[in-house]
């Protein structure tokens, strides 16, 4: 893959469509793009909320009138990269993987397979980057017999971390470190490889420009929530990147994270329920302010929907100060409530169709910037969507002779 062909091509596209993507169906009672395309909005709005759940991980599968099929096919043409999660999965002792759920260990087994099997010099030293108890490391350590350094701010992680790498006799230090701070980048060293599977934002953007700095043998990075960053707006790492023409917000970097599929029944249900009387209660103040601007709605308890939708929205308007008529029947405020959501669900599948090519415009920042600092670059998939959607893989090394030059 020519990476920086690529981001050119993708970032191109990304800025030709911005107010698809941008558009916010939630806030928005009318998305800017509806005029253009009138057809396709008619068409989303008449589904229903269960049609909408169901398009939602895979919305280039629906029959959406024009451009939805022409957007959704270049996306896809976009995201295409090797996929390495097809390959079968070793078989480890059972107390490697005790106490880890089983989605999370399948994720790790498959991250660590992927990563290994695309190095193409050997390993010497582990380090493992915000590494929670080490479950990550401490499998690549077992694998190998390599020494491996944990960096985890938490103390209490890395007590027990401690313990179970103790059990398996691992020459393992789990270390006490803000990986933000510039206390902690003096534990990395050029024979080291370091891996992090769904560090956040900052903590795997650091990740990478520390390693490029130290000149650190290899990394292996599932990044995840890009959006937790520092600062308002996203400050790209590579040179090609600085100079795109798509310019993204934080608030932009959250997009690539509205997919879920792990949430259970239950979680659904009460998040949906939650939405819908959200945009009740956005409709009556609209309604009754005779206003057409959303007012921002905090997150509530669990409990605040057990005393039904009345309670609920008269909560929500003492938290803005508003004091307003009564609806003529809260029944039927709440009915139109779920309507509401159907058609946002519906509507958002637009945006839907930008999610992953918005992380793939994110994912290239990364490894154009390793590029640029001298790394043999990859990227792939360590595991199939339905174990998480974040199964981007980046895989950097140090060509042999720089690696002993910087040495």
């Amino acid at each position: 893959m020519n990476f920086a062909e690529r981001f050119q091509q993708l970032d191109a596209w990304l800025a030709a469509h911005q107010k698809l993507w941008r558009a916010k169906p939630f806030i928005e009672h009318q998305c800017t793009w509806e005029n253009q395309w009138p057809e396709l909005a008619t068409w989303l709005r008449k589904r229903s909320l269960e049609q909408a759940e169901q398009a939602h991980t895979q919305p280039h599968l629906i029959h959406a009138p024009a451009p939805f099929g022409e957007l959704a096919r270049t996306a896809i043409a976009f995201t295409q990269v090797p996929d390495w999660s097809s390959q079968s999965c070793d078989v480890f002792p059972e107390p490697l993987q005790r106490h880890i759920p089983g989605r999370k260990w399948q994720q790790i087994i498959r991250f660590a397979q992927a990563s290994q099997t695309r190095w193409q010099q050997p390993t010497r030293h582990w380090v493992d980057w915000c590494a929670g108890k080490g479950h990550l490391g401490r499998l690549m350590a077992w694998q190998g017999g390599q020494s491996l350094l944990c960096l985890e701010q938490n103390a209490q992680l890395n007590r027990d971390g401690e313990k179970l790498s103790e059990s398996f006799l691992l020459h393992a230090r789990h270390q006490d470190a803000d990986v933000l701070s510039p206390s902690a980048w003096h534990y990395l060293a050029p024979e080291q490889s370091l891996v992090a599977l769904h560090a956040c934002g900052q903590l795997h953007m650091t990740l990478l420009q520390r390693v490029a700095a130290r000149g650190c043998a290899q990394v292996a990075l599932a990044p995840c929530c890009y959006n937790r960053i520092e600062g308002m707006d996203y400050m790209p790492l590579s040179e090609i990147a600085q100079r795109a023409k798509l310019k993204l917000s934080k608030d932009d970097l959250g997009l690539p994270m509205q997919e879920s599929v792990t949430a259970g029944q239950r979680t659904r249900r009460l998040r949906d329920c939650s939405m819908a009387w959200r945009l009740a209660f956005d409709l009556w103040q609209r309604e009754a302010q005779g206003s057409d601007h959303y007012l921002p709605t905090p997150s509530r308890p669990e409990s605040a929907m057990s005393q039904g939708i009345a309670a609920f929205c008269r909560e929500l308007a003492s938290y803005h100060n508003l004091h307003l008529p009564e609806p003529a029947s809260w029944p039927e405020l709440e009915q139109r409530g779920w309507q509401r959501l159907a058609e946002v669900r519906n509507l958002e599948l637009v945006r839907g169709l930008f999610r992953r090519p918005l992380e793939m415009w994110l994912l290239l920042d990364r490894a154009l910037f390793m590029q640029e600092a001298g790394y043999r670059v990859e990227i792939g998939l360590f595991c199939p969507a339905e174990l998480t959607p974040r199964n981007f893989l980046l895989i950097a090394e140090l060509p042999c002779a720089q690696a002993i030059t910087r040495l």
